[in-house]
């Protein structure tokens, strides 16, 4: 009994240890309950999925093997209409493309030709490499678009959650060179090329994020350690890169910001759009009072069995048409 007890101790020491060593004790609680959150969303949506849609997938770099892209197509798919190139969320530490296929395939039912990106995931990889993964995605589907069936001239990069920061960080190298050139990536497409960027539940200013303390200054700062492979991510000079807010310029494309007004991160994305005015870029957003009900949380967008979830469906499909 005693023997057990000690070795019971001694476990409980290691693990506590763990997670001041190391990121991944907290990557994979993270990754188990993100994980069964968006199994829970896809099967939801399986009962909307009534357009035929036609998928392929392809390897948008031939050394990368996580490198991989799933492009959506629907029958009536419009080829004058931008191409959307969408990045998943999960905290940059978990998720991939499978967890919203059902929805990029609701997208594409709409007429769009949709672009679903994977990436490597922290701590697997760090900061800045899915900036680095996306761009050449979009390397790839303007080298190929003939070929792919998709509209290569005009791309929406859209994305959630932490697909929604790298999404508007590639916007942001983009169109400023002077910020590519600080965070390193040249941009594989033209400012022109990019016709839009469609944001869900974003984080964009990533040194002001879990400074309270708590439940989420916890995961911020697990995320932070594994994206950035530096415990003291804040004070790293290279990770503060990834913040956007005062990056962007008048050349940043037009913009759909939307989150729940119980998201921790919507003041993040009220920020960006703020940001993006003051710049002069045409920005559509989609807020709700505090007093709406019932509250929404992180990804409201992805439940469209609720009206506030139709509301952004419906509205991003008319902000996407009018492009």
């Amino acid at each position: 009994m005693r023997k057990s007890l000690l070795l019971l101790s001694c476990f409980l020491l290691a693990l506590v240890a763990s997670f001041f060593l190391s990121p991944k004790p907290g990557v994979q609680i993270i990754r188990m309950i993100f994980d069964k959150g968006a199994a829970t969303a896809s099967a939801k949506l399986e009962k909307h999925l009534t357009a035929w849609v036609a998928s392929s997938t392809h390897q948008y770099d031939p050394s990368d093997t996580d490198a991989f892209l799933d492009i959506y197509i629907g029958p009536e798919t419009d080829p004058e209409l931008p191409t959307v190139v969408w990045v998943h969320g999960g905290g940059f530490v978990s998720g991939q493309r499978r967890d919203i296929a059902n929805y990029m395939m609701i997208l594409a039912g709409q007429g769009f030709a949709v672009v679903n990106v994977d990436y490597t995931i922290a701590p697997g990889a760090t900061y800045p490499t899915p900036v680095r993964q996306i761009n050449q995605a979009l390397a790839f589907l303007a080298e190929s678009g003939a070929q792919l069936g998709i509209n290569a001239d005009r791309f929406v990069l859209a994305g959630d959650s932490a697909g929604a920061q790298i999404a508007a960080q590639l916007a942001t190298v983009t169109t400023n060179p002077d910020y590519a050139q600080t965070v390193g990536i040249d941009p594989k497409i033209s400012s022109a090329a990019l016709a839009g960027a469609l944001l869900f539940c974003g984080v964009y200013d990533v040194g002001s994020m879990g400074q309270g303390g708590g439940i989420l200054g916890r995961f911020v700062h697990v995320t932070g350690w594994a994206y950035s492979g530096s415990r003291n991510w804040r004070d790293d000079p290279v990770f503060a890169t990834m913040s956007v807010l005062a990056e962007t310029t008048a050349a940043f494309p037009p913009a759909f910001i939307s989150a729940g007004n119980a998201d921790p991160l919507a003041p993040q994305s009220a920020a960006l759009a703020k940001a993006l005015l003051d710049n002069g870029v045409s920005v559509q957003t989609l807020f709700f009072e505090p007093d709406y009900a019932p509250l929404l949380g992180h990804e409201y967008q992805f439940d469209v069995d609720t009206k506030a979830g139709q509301q952004a469906l419906e509205g991003a499909v008319a902000w996407l048409r009018s492009l």
